[in-house]
């Protein structure tokens, strides 16, 4: 067993957004589970945009507040108490939309994520209507899953 206080969790600040995001996965030593506290402010997001974890399963309980989360298919409100998953493959992307603050725990399985996907489509093959989100020492980048084509993130 191994107990923390989120309060003793250092803010790892997540993307240009300065959101309170806590990792608490290697505060626990999980080994199979993938979990992070995020704190929003209004217009803050748990991600940076429209994806799908291709090889992750995704479940948040919204503690406080209210978070939308936007899928292709709509928009659904996740209020306090209230917990949305999404299988590995659907595209999702959230957003605190209110005046207030939202707390809200992340939990994926397993734990590590290789493969996360954007919906767009390949411009060099066209055979692709998504691409790999690739993290490297040098940045990130976009990759055709199809033909190796790289686009850069500005």
């Amino acid at each position: 067993m191994k107990h923390v206080d989120i309060d003793d969790v250092e803010s790892q600040f997540f993307g240009d957004q300065d959101v309170d995001r806590r990792g608490l996965t290697d505060e626990l030593n999980a080994s199979d589970l993938a979990i992070n506290y995020y704190r929003l402010e209004p217009e803050q997001s748990l991600s940076g945009g429209m994806h799908a974890h291709m090889d992750q399963e995704e479940v948040f309980y919204v503690v406080d507040g209210t978070v939308t989360f936007e899928t292709p298919e709509g928009e659904h409100a996740v209020g306090p108490d209230e917990a949305i998953r999404f299988a590995p493959g659907e595209y999702q992307t959230s957003e605190n939309r209110t005046d207030g603050e939202a707390v809200v725990l992340a939990l994926g399985a397993p734990q590590e994520s290789t493969d996360v996907r954007v919906p767009m489509a390949c411009r060099e093959c066209g055979d692709s209507d998504s691409l790999q989100f690739v993290m490297t020492s040098d940045g990130q980048h976009l990759e055709c899953p199809e033909c190796g084509n790289v686009v850069e993130m500005d």
